[in-house]
């Protein structure tokens, strides 16, 4: 029996030590891991947020561009008719669209929705007021009616909407 206590004073104080040393080591590696994530994390916010910032003036450069009034003065040419504006109208939005289609990795999804929305009402838009104007119009008559229905609208323009959601979300993210 004495040997078996000789053994027991031995294997005990071992094990507590052991136990512990297993614990604290342990502790030791989860926060050197935790430290780690957080470093990885911070990191890769550091590359990604420039990314963000430059989306977003991308977003803001393409919502200003496609806005009827800029868009109309921009593309109209002396000489175009109507039909030929239109067309270079709707086809400026959706090539400018589709220069900035890789942007909504980096804005959140209901800005990408708006920017979205916006493109479409706009192109809608252009199409009802080329409904109004004959083809063979001059180009004038196209931009005219264009103005005067962006003119007429009571509400904000959607790209004007995507505009102050894409801000205001920029503001919450700095």
């Amino acid at each position: 029996m004495e040997p078996i206590i000789d053994l027991l004073k031995i294997i005990l104080p071992a094990a507590a030590v052991f136990l512990a040393a297993f614990f604290l080591v342990q502790r030791f590696l989860k926060n050197d891991q935790a430290r780690r994530d957080h470093e990885l994390k911070k990191a890769a916010l550091n590359l990604t947020t420039p990314q963000k910032i430059q989306a977003y003036e991308r977003i803001v450069i393409y919502l200003e561009r496609i806005n009827p009034n800029s868009l109309v003065i921009r593309v109209n040419k002396h000489g175009m008719t109507s039909r030929q504006l239109h067309q270079e109208l709707v086809s400026t939005i959706k090539a400018e669209y589709e220069h900035n289609i890789s942007q909504q990795i980096f804005v959140s999804h209901n800005t990408w929705e708006l920017v979205k929305t916006s493109k479409e009402e706009i192109i809608k838009l252009i199409n009802i007021s080329a409904t109004k104007v004959p083809h063979d119009a001059p180009s004038n008559e196209l931009a005219m009616m264009i103005l005067n229905i962006v003119s007429n609208i009571d509400k904000k323009m959607p790209n004007e909407i995507a505009l102050e959601y894409a801000k205001k979300e920029i503001a919450k993210i700095f």
